[in-house]
């Protein structure tokens, strides 16, 4: 569906909802780290690569373990934890292999291990003329190691172990990526929480 609505925008067809600019902001790893930055907002150590010599100069420099995905995808297709470079190769000559790149970069990040991931989903409207609003509509704390992707992983409602204080700083830190990125509609932000620090993971 991310592919589709430039395509569809190219085409002519009205986008209703979340502008394909926003997407393409929240979904570019180079644009994506100008809006973190922005909001002074951290993620772990991260590259992007469109080859397996990118994939292992960017692995090397931020160090194993590393978060694999392909970029412009949802549902955590393609995502992989990779331990070592072996590892790695496997998984940039099979996702070349069978078109999972499909000419977009992979995204690498440092993985945080022993890290709580938590999923944040946000229903927003900031096209109005009064200047929009944002709900947090929930705080999902992952039961499974970081790294399971949230549709595979158990979730608790509200977070068993995380804090009042860190739960008002993810409120906030959501309602501020959604007015930032203009969304209209549903947001979901994946984070990790790591020694009372907070980290974007997507």
């Amino acid at each position: 569906p991310l592919k589709l609505s430039r395509a569809l925008e190219e085409a002519g067809a009205p986008i209703i909802g979340t502008s394909v600019d926003s997407i393409d902001r929240a979904e570019d790893r180079k644009r994506f780290d100008e809006v973190l930055e922005k909001l002074k907002l951290q993620r772990p150590a991260a590259g992007i690569a469109h080859s397996l010599d990118e994939a292992l100069e960017v692995a090397s420099r931020i160090g194993y373990p590393v978060l694999i995905r392909p970029s412009y995808v949802l549902g955590g297709r393609g995502m992989e934890i990779c331990y070592d470079e072996r590892a790695l190769r496997g998984f940039m000559t099979t996702a070349l292999e069978t078109s999972l790149l499909d000419d977009a970069p992979v995204l690498i990040d440092k993985f945080l291990d022993g890290a709580t991931e938590v999923d944040v989903d946000v229903v927003a409207d900031f096209t109005l003329p009064t200047g929009g609003t944002a709900l947090v509509a929930g705080i999902m704390e992952q039961i499974e190691q970081a790294g399971i992707h949230s549709g595979d992983s158990a979730c608790t409602l509200p977070p068993a172990s995380l804090s009042q204080d860190t739960q008002s700083a993810i409120a906030k830190l959501a309602k501020d990526m959604a007015r930032e990125l203009g969304v209209c509609g549903l947001m979901n932000i994946q984070l990790a929480v790591k020694n009372g620090q907070i980290y974007i993971l997507e």
